[in-house]
């Protein structure tokens, strides 16, 4: 049986062309897109590119995922400090959603993860990325150093996850740096559990959605400055009066605008209604009944 012939891609009509590449997958199509500086500027003018996601991720392993078109392929580019997984890749399907993983072998992971990430932007016509998840305490004396290449060569984070492995490791400054220097425009989930009560690091304003899971450092004056549409804290240092003199400032339109959500930890709702509410009038809403607003 003969070999099977090369198959011409880079001589076929544009259209042709344009569906052939929809078959692939993003790895796939970065992989074509080395073959030559001709097969390089080809691919970089395919349009349905606007329709994948971008997912950097800083911890170990260091990350790239690409979420083909309508999240169906999801294909994962990691850094490994393992040989004997250089070149390997996984596969897993669930549900018709199929995730592909590649492994590459490096002596400076940090170093060609960034140089990676500069070459998917390139390649995908992207100038922003739709998640940005960093462990803060995994390459702690390279930090500064990611943040500074991720605030030079993306212009915006959609969704960005903070983490740290050691609940006991500070990472409070570079918490800060990353908060002063990636613009993130639209949700921020934050794990970390930050130190210092009086936290200098300023959260984005017109944010949708606020997550910090562990926020028991937060006082007052930090939750003025918060602007999110929607608000979950894990825990705060603000006392019944403070709570109280917000909620009112709140309803009076005095701070927090675009707020419609606030979703707080307290013991109980009763406590809540009496330490908080005794003089704020408000309705209790029974879970069980469904609500349904028509206009």
């Amino acid at each position: 049986m003969d070999p099977p012939k090369p198959f011409p891609i880079l001589r076929l009509p544009f259209l042709a062309m344009e569906e052939v590449f929809k078959t692939m997958h993003p790895i796939e199509i970065i992989y074509f897109s080395m073959i030559s500086k001709r097969a390089k500027t080809i691919t970089k003018k395919k349009t349905f590119y606007l329709e994948y996601a971008i997912h950097f991720c800083v911890q170990k392993p260091l990350e790239i995922k690409i979420h083909g078109t309508n999240n169906l392929v999801s294909s994962h580019y990691l850094m490994t400090s393992d040989k004997q997984k250089d070149g390997k890749t996984l596969e897993d399907e669930c549900d018709g959603f199929i995730t592909r993983m590649v492994f590459k072998y490096s002596k400076d992971p940090v170093d060609e993860w960034k140089q990676l990430c500069k070459y998917v932007l390139e390649i995908f016509n992207k100038q922003t990325i739709d998640v940005l998840t960093v462990c803060m305490d995994v390459f702690v004396d390279q930090n500064v150093s990611i943040i500074d290449f991720l605030k030079a060569n993306v212009k915006s984070v959609n969704e960005c996850n903070l983490f740290q492995l050691g609940e006991n490791n500070n990472v409070d400054e570079h918490a800060k740096y990353l908060l002063e220097n990636i613009k993130i425009t639209n949700k921020v989930i934050s794990w970390l559990h930050i130190k210092n009560g009086d936290f200098a690091g300023k959260f984005p304003k017109n944010l949708k959605e606020l997550y910090l899971l562990h926020s028991e450092w937060m006082g007052y004056e930090k939750l003025l400055e918060i602007d999110s549409v929607q608000v979950i804290l894990g825990g705060n240092g603000i006392s019944n009066m403070g709570w109280n003199s917000f909620i009112k400032k709140w309803i009076a339109m005095e701070t927090h605008l675009n707020l419609e959500l606030l979703d707080i930890d307290f013991k109980s709702l009763e406590q809540f209604r009496a330490l908080v509410l005794y003089d704020i009038p408000h309705d209790v809403v029974d879970g069980s009944v469904k609500r349904v607003l028509k206009t």
